[in-house]
């Protein structure tokens, strides 16, 4: 069953546990890390919003990145890592296909770009850069990521692909409710 719109919040804890993953694939990425961490919650909790349910799978994610535990930041990488690399050939999911078409530009801004995800990459092993395009061009994003390599530290930078990533699930699910 393909899930192109969001059901009402309140209906989320009666849903199946196939059908709560989909609402979490549909407002961040596919991930099996995150259905495993955040579909008990959906089926525990009521939220009054989509935002209240994505501060609340936000909160699960700083808990990941605050934790001592080696295991816990790897699944934590594994959850940001399932959001594609910008400019990406191949692109799994529709929302972050329309979310990067915007991105398009000539062959060398292409290399930049994959150049500067190689970057990013090395500085911040484990991570992938993760923004909320928003209508923003290749050259201000690509600025950004430079701007987040020369500042952040590690843990900064978990800290704002979360953001991101959050970010991003709020302006699905505006684009996505019924």
């Amino acid at each position: 069953m393909a899930l192109t719109k969001l059901p009402p919040v309140s209906d989320v804890p009666k849903l199946s546990t196939e059908e709560r993953a989909k609402i979490l694939d549909l407002l961040f990425e596919p991930s099996t890390q995150l259905h495993t961490l955040s579909v008990p919650l959906l089926h525990d909790k009521e939220f009054v919003s989509y935002d209240e349910l994505i501060a609340a799978v936000g909160v699960q994610l700083t808990e990941l990145s605050e934790s001592a535990s080696t295991s816990d930041t790897q699944w934590l990488e594994s959850i940001l890592g399932s959001h594609p690399r910008l400019g990406a050939k191949k692109v799994e999911s529709a929302q972050s296909q329309a979310e990067q078409a915007q991105l398009q530009g000539s062959r060398e801004e292409a290399e930049h770009l994959a150049d500067l995800n190689a970057e990013y990459e090395r500085k911040f092993p484990g991570l992938r850069y993760v923004v909320f395009v928003n209508g923003r061009s290749r050259p201000v994003i690509m600025d950004d990521m430079r701007k987040r390599m020369a500042s952040s530290d590690l843990k900064t930078e978990r800290a704002a692909a979360i953001r991101a990533m959050c970010e991003i699930a709020a302006d699905r699910a505006n684009k996505l409710s019924s």
